[in-house]
């Protein structure tokens, strides 16, 4: 039992560390004065989403950088997706909407729909974004100021997180906690290694010649967690790559129901650690496991050291993702419980093959 409780101390003090890290070097994006004219293709893969993309579109529509085009693939939607997209881009000239191709044999279908857009686009940068987000003035000059200033192939943003429902917040907040909680984002863009990488494919900024050259989503076609595989090759590729929290000039609201949180946190959790489910029990019994039974001797002392932590580190994460600190500290061991419930989703879907989102067979 001593070894578990030293373990579980070091573990909790090394992801405290992390986070006071993260908390004090802020790695948010910064709005930025100088105006640039670089042409930006932004480019939305769109399947089913005719009740969240005009949000975004009127967004896009309202920023205050001039110079780009939109291009949004309907990847073979069965709801009105299309002609909503096409009755906007009606009077808009810098939008444009495309009818995606069948999925090819080997392909994730938002990696073909990105890689089709690319195709397309003809602007120095090729922006890819989800069709439910919403983006506030500043963003893209913010964004292409950081491509100049870091000499950037690809700089990958991760949006702010709208909730709405209990059980949004019982499962969503879990995303910055493990990415704030386990490694230094700054260090993403300062070690140069391909294995100290994360994105956010909700937002990725591309320089389009490299892109172009190296065609990224075609590299990484059969990856569910692209994002992250082409931070990685960016990185191989001697490419400088960057991630930062979008520090409120992105928003998302990923999913609209504890359900729906559930199933699409499982379609891609395992895939984070890589796919082995090893390395992922680890994390959680590390994270979870240790921290009970480390309850269980009811040394008061320990007990109060750990909470603690736990409890600096939840404020921490919520100020620096821009959440509410104080449901994330009430809520931490019902996020810490649905944690373990998408975790065994996550590895039951993948070793018997049944993971499907928007209904496609993963």
């Amino acid at each position: 039992m001593t070894v578990i409780i030293l373990i579980t101390l070091f573990f909790i003090i090394l992801r405290f560390t992390v986070t006071l890290f993260n908390f004090i070097s802020d790695p948010k994006l910064r709005r930025v004065g100088k105006h640039y004219t670089d042409k930006v293709s932004i480019l939305i893969p769109a399947r089913n989403e005719a009740g969240n993309i005009v949000t975004l579109l009127q967004s896009i529509h309202q920023q205050d950088y001039q110079h780009y085009e939109v291009l949004v693939l309907d990847d073979n939607s069965t709801d009105d997706t299309y002609a909503v997209c096409s009755k906007f881009a009606q009077t808009r000239p810098q939008f444009k909407v495309i009818k995606g191709t069948e999925l090819p044999a080997g392909w994730i279908g938002k990696n073909f729909a990105c890689h089709q857009l690319a195709l397309q686009a003809n602007g120095d940068y090729l922006l890819f974004l989800d069709a439910d987000e919403q983006v506030q003035p500043g963003l893209i000059n913010s964004a292409v100021h950081r491509m100049h200033t870091g000499s950037l192939g690809l700089l990958s943003l991760f949006a702010n997180q709208q909730m709405q429902t209990m059980g949004e917040n019982l499962v969503v907040p879990l995303m910055h906690f493990i990415l704030l909680n386990l490694l230094p984002v700054r260090l993403i863009s300062l070690v140069k290694n391909p294995s100290v990488a994360a994105a956010s494919g909700q937002f990725m900024l591309f320089d389009a010649g490299i892109y172009h050259q190296q065609q990224w989503h075609k590299a990484v076609k059969d990856k569910v967690v692209e994002d992250v595989e082409i931070m990685r090759l960016i990185k191989a590729k001697a490419h400088n790559g960057e991630a930062l929290l979008a520090n409120g000039m992105i928003s998302c609201r990923m999913y609209k129901s504890y359900t729906e949180a559930v199933a699409g946190f499982s379609k891609n959790f395992l895939a984070a650690f890589n796919y082995s489910i090893l390395a992922f029990f680890t994390y959680l019994l590390l994270v979870i496991i240790f921290p009970l039974l480390l309850l269980m001797t009811l040394n008061l002392p320990l007990i109060l050291f750990m909470c603690g932590l736990i409890i600096l580190t939840r404020i921490m994460i919520s100020f620096t993702s821009g959440q509410n600190a104080l449901y994330n500290v009430l809520l931490h061991p019902l996020q810490m419980t649905n944690m373990m419930i998408v975790a065994f989703i996550s590895i039951q879907k993948y070793l018997t093959k049944t993971t499907v989102w928007k209904g496609r067979r993963i």
